[in-house]
């Protein structure tokens, strides 16, 4: 249950979190934490899963579970510098699922719905096509396809829109606009699943428990657009802006955004029941809101 691993030669904890200072990565110890389940935390400098000696050094022989949260999340920033990205995102993974098979850990590894075209009508199983349409997409593809042909045991697990109490997320940004704007435009055009950092993380627990090595998506049930879910955030902070829909060209970034990215829940269900509905979560969630 440390951040700072100090004591090299000791056998390490059951799980390693890689990328520990990020939003789902506090998640992750929150959930080992009340099940009394001891981890090691790393970010960089102390690691760097670039680089082959860093992972060397950092993940030990007896390693059991190394949770991958390291990522270059910034989606526009992907698409205005694809070769650092494609660096973590993608050959970052490779080298991480290397050192996890060699050392013969389980890496839990996030990956995303931008990996889909965006194009589809129905819900993305696990193994539907992939077709990026952004540089982000593109760099998170190649670290799942890294991942699987290192032949290390696995979890990869895909989610979206994710939110949490703490940290920079859509939540906290619509409580704080609706709260002192009278009026917003929020896309309407665009749909998917919320999924709530602290339900992912105690999913993906369950999974390494109870999975076979694979690929798993993990969301929030329901599903909704970027302005309903604003629009119910609004609702619970109680706050009365008035919030109009608008078209994603209304809004033009850099990346393209998918517009339909309903990952499918059934293999995930199968195996450790139903998610809950997005919107309890979000009302968990707004009630622990930090400041």
């Amino acid at each position: 249950m440390s951040d700072d691993p100090t004591h090299p030669n000791e056998k390490p904890p059951p799980y390693l979190i890689v990328g520990a200072n990020g939003m789902l990565a506090r998640a992750w110890k929150e959930r080992l934490d009340a099940d009394g389940v001891a981890w090691t935390g790393l970010d960089r400098p102390d690691i760097d899963i670039t680089s082959a000696d860093s992972l060397a050094l950092r993940i030990p022989e007896g390693a059991e579970v190394v949770v991958n949260c390291a990522a270059f999340t910034d989606v526009d920033g992907c698409e205005e510098n694809e070769d650092a990205a494609l660096a973590v995102n993608g050959f970052g993974v490779g080298k991480l699922a290397e050192r996890c098979r060699a050392v013969g850990a389980t890496l839990v590894h996030y990956s995303t719905d931008y990996v889909f075209s965006g194009e589809a009508e129905t819900a993305y199983a696990v193994d539907a096509k992939k077709a990026p349409q952004s540089a982000y997409g593109r760099t998170k593809l190649v670290g799942e396809e890294l991942l699987v042909k290192s032949g290390c045991e696995h979890r990869l697990i895909r989610t979206s829109w994710l939110y949490a109490p703490w940290a920079n997320n859509f939540v906290r940004t619509m409580v704080r606009l609706t709260g002192k704007l009278d009026e917003l435009k929020v896309v309407d055009d665009q749909r998917g699943r919320p999924t709530s950092a602290e339900h992912l993380a105690a999913c993906s627990k369950r999974i390494v428990e109870d999975g076979a090595s694979g690929a798993y998506h993990v969301t929030d049930g329901g599903e909704c657009t970027w302005h309903g879910f604003a629009v119910e955030i609004a609702r619970l902070a109680g706050n009365t802006c008035d919030i109009a829909p608008c078209t994603t060209d209304e809004f033009p970034r850099p990346a393209r955004r998918p517009a339909y990215s309903v990952l499918g829940l059934e293999k995930t269900e199968a195996l450790i029941g139903p998610m809950p509905d997005w919107k309890a979560n979000l009302a968990d969630v707004m009630r622990r809101l930090e400041d």
